[in-house]
């Protein structure tokens, strides 16, 4: 059997670069920024909502994915991405209109 393995807490920052400013990258930004103040929920992220089962399903043991794997928080995210048109995120974001303008405009910065 094999030994097991140490997973070190993540430190400091984490880096999110994206290729393209289009629609599905900066919802994708907005939405954890959105998140990370308190004016969203982390609908649909597995990392933040998913759960694993520990053990027979009897048991009931099914911790966040988030509490039982050392992942980095949302907090410590930062996002830095490129695209050929000249526009950044938030313009961008407002071209595409995926999003409504309240919601944009809470993390415009």
């Amino acid at each position: 059997m094999s030994k097991g393995r140490e997973i070190r807490e993540p430190s400091g920052k984490l880096g999110v670069l994206l290729v393209g400013m289009g629609a599905v990258s900066t919802a994708f930004i907005a939405g954890v920024e959105l998140i990370k103040r308190g004016l969203g929920r982390p609908v649909g992220s597995l990392t933040q909502m998913g759960t694993i089962r520990l053990g027979k399903r009897t048991e009931n043991r099914v911790p966040k994915i988030k509490d039982f794997v050392p992942l980095y928080r949302l907090e410590d995210l930062v996002f830095g991405g490129w695209d050929v048109l000249p526009d950044d995120a938030y313009e961008a974001a407002v071209t595409a209109g995926v999003l409504e303008k309240g919601h944009l405009e809470a993390v415009k910065e």
